[in-house]
């Protein structure tokens, strides 16, 4: 018990201090951004070399310049933005290995998909990122890369062929989040390996007196900007997580991945433009990133078990429940108490009235996925008795007990 009560603890501290680093980077990310297109032409500053903006905030007024390359001497303070970004990829990462690798039989590894170890899935997942960055990395140092729309074009092209593979190799959560941590691992490594080296060798070559290399401003610039624009995608996966609706089917993980990334970065595109020029606002990027969301509910409805019901499409072929190795089957009263208190919400064809798709993706009408979600029923339904929500299904206290007696028993893999 004392381990359940770690995992959850652990997992919401870790969670909490990802979004408070996710939102200090993310804040910063979006400022300078808008910083670069607010940008006028300063007097004291070269044509072309940079400029000057002024913000008002908090009562007071800002003036703020930039140098493209450097300013003609070394400023004596100098604030460096990384470790928001660091500490976002750090503490995702290690929220990454709390919850998908170390719960991976519950959240990461789905039998019927591909039939892995723990250790295996943990493995490939982060293999993965280690190879995704480095592609990428190689894709933008290429020549492809001298031409930002064939590069965008194939960098699009890459996360979601990504996206396919993970949902081939992990449960359809385990895709998801995989798909958004391969985005974040390329926008931390934009900053560490690229951005900050090539503002090191910006100052040691202003130390020495020297002209700095004017394609290192160049470079930082093509990465930060990579970063902004895929900002609100990787937000939204790490998100789906959440909605069980986002990774019901597999299969068509890859088409909802191209929607959310056209209209995140759509919506992005739009306040780039709009903070350089109001009038030259593109409203058209709305309608369209409107659209791919429109088809991206589409998509996910029909890929439901109870949506393609209400579509009058053709059922998903039926997923037998797989008993892990290692698991053993629950005794027949413990059974009978979760599929009649837990199973009219979760299972494949939920029948509490308005639920098409089951909370969290989890279904428990059956043995072997009762066994499967040990861990979460412990957590859920004896730790914290948060489910059934409000107690609508009336589970007793006795029928509680059955369950802690039951769980008391169950080895240290569920």
């Amino acid at each position: 018990m004392m381990e359940a009560y770690l995992l959850e603890w652990g997992g919401m501290l870790l969670r909490w201090l990802h979004v408070i680093t996710a939102i200090a980077w993310i804040g910063s990310s979006f400022f300078f951004i808008h910083l670069d297109a607010s940008l006028r032409p300063a007097a004291d500053i070269p044509p072309g070399e940079g400029g000057r903006a002024w913000q008002v905030h908090g009562g007071g007024f800002y003036e703020m310049r930039k140098y493209l390359v450097a300013p003609p001497r070394m400023p004596e303070e100098l604030t460096w933005h990384k470790w928001q970004s660091y500490w976002t990829w750090i503490s995702g990462f290690f929220l990454l290995v709390w919850v998908y690798y170390l719960q991976s039989e519950l959240y990461l590894i789905d039998p019927q998909v591909m039939a892995l170890s723990p250790l295996a899935a943990g493995a490939l997942g982060i293999a993965a990122l280690v190879v995704g960055w480095l592609f990428y990395d190689w894709l933008c140092r290429s020549p492809l890369g001298r031409n930002e729309v064939v590069l965008g074009i194939l960098g699009f092209s890459y996360v979601v062929a990504a996206s396919y593979a993970f949902a081939n190799v992990f449960s359809g959560r385990g895709a998801l989040i995989h798909t958004g941590a391969l985005m974040a691992t390329i926008m931390t490594a934009n900053v560490a390996m690229v951005i900050m080296p090539g503002q090191r060798k910006v100052i040691a070559a202003l130390t020495a007196g020297e002209q700095p290399d004017p394609r290192l401003g160049k470079r930082a610039k093509q990465r930060s900007t990579h970063n902004n624009y895929i900002t609100l995608p990787v937000l939204f996966l790490m998100l789906s997580n959440h909605y069980p609706v986002t990774y019901a089917n597999a299969a068509t993980i890859p088409a909802l991945v191209a929607l959310v990334i056209v209209a995140g970065a759509l919506i992005r595109h739009f306040f780039n433009i709009r903070h350089a020029d109001h009038a030259k606002s593109p409203w058209w990027t709305w309608v369209v990133a409107i659209l791919a969301l429109w088809l991206a509910f589409w998509v996910a409805m029909a890929s439901s078990p109870g949506g393609r019901e209400r579509l009058g499409l053709a059922p998903l072929p039926e997923r037998r429940p797989v008993m892990l190795a290692g698991l053993t089957p629950p005794p027949d009263e413990v059974a009978t108490i979760v599929t009649g208190r837990c199973a009219m919400c979760h299972a494949p064809e939920p029948t509490w009235p308005g639920m098409q798709i089951a909370p969290k993706g989890v279904w428990l009408h059956e043995p072997a996925l009762i066994a499967a979600q040990a861990r979460a029923i412990r957590t859920q339904a004896v730790m914290t008795h948060a489910m059934p929500p409000n107690n609508l299904s009336g589970i007793t206290p006795e029928e509680r007990r059955v369950l802690a007696t039951w769980l008391e028993g169950v080895g240290s893999r569920q």
